[in-house]
């Protein structure tokens, strides 16, 4: 798809995805009061993976009617696992900005990316979990945003609250690049599933 098919699409959804985004930030900001950081609303990091994932989302969007399932995607992409939410209440709300087909898709997404149960960082993202990932359309795409916008948060050099933790974390991430990229990366039989070059080219590069 073409960066101007999809900016043309994202203007004639621009009310739906407005509507996507304030019900994710009443959920974690209000419903559940989760923050991220030291202060922040969570919603701080819920707008950063919808901004990344529409930065890149058209090198492998394969048709415009994608666009609403991959940003309630990107929106909601930890209410199952931090907001209590079950598949089905997720659904009902995709539902309630999409048609069936991409309601089902939305909701696929979250649940791909819905950590397994475990006690360890390695447990909880598995390669169950990790195959999860590569095999639902799109999510692939919404966890190297996620990834993204984690990192781009641990390098700003303006923010030194939990300096050490973030230190940590860039370090772990650094560490695991290679594992990571690979094991989310679709096996190229669906477009839907592969990552965005550039997108690949900007995190090697963080």
């Amino acid at each position: 798809m073409t960066d101007e098919t999809f900016k043309l699409s994202q203007e004639e959804h621009r009310t739906t995805m407005e509507r996507i985004a304030d019900a994710a930030t009443r959920l974690h900001d209000i419903d559940v009061n989760q923050r991220y950081g030291a202060d922040l609303p969570y919603s701080f990091h819920l707008r950063s993976v919808a901004e990344w994932a529409m930065r890149y989302a058209h090198e492998v969007l394969a048709t415009v009617d994608d666009l609403l399932p991959v940003y309630f995607g990107a929106w909601f992409h930890d209410s199952i696992e931090d907001a209590r939410l079950t598949y089905n209440d997720v659904h009902e709300r995709a539902g309630q900005f999409m048609n069936p087909t991409q309601a089902l898709m939305a909701v696929e997404i979250v649940y791909a990316l819905t950590n397994d149960k475990g006690r360890t960082r390695s447990e909880r993202a598995g390669e169950q979990y990790y195959a999860g990932i590569r095999n639902t359309p799109y999510a692939p795409l919404i966890k190297l945003a996620d990834r993204v916008a984690n990192m781009s948060f641990s390098l700003r050099t303006e923010d030194t609250d939990n300096a050490n933790y973030k230190t940590r974390m860039v370090d772990i991430y650094r560490s695991e690049m290679s594992h990571f990229i690979q094991a989310i990366t679709g096996d190229g039989t669906d477009s839907r599933c592969c990552l965005p070059p550039d997108m690949v080219q900007y995190i090697l590069s963080l």
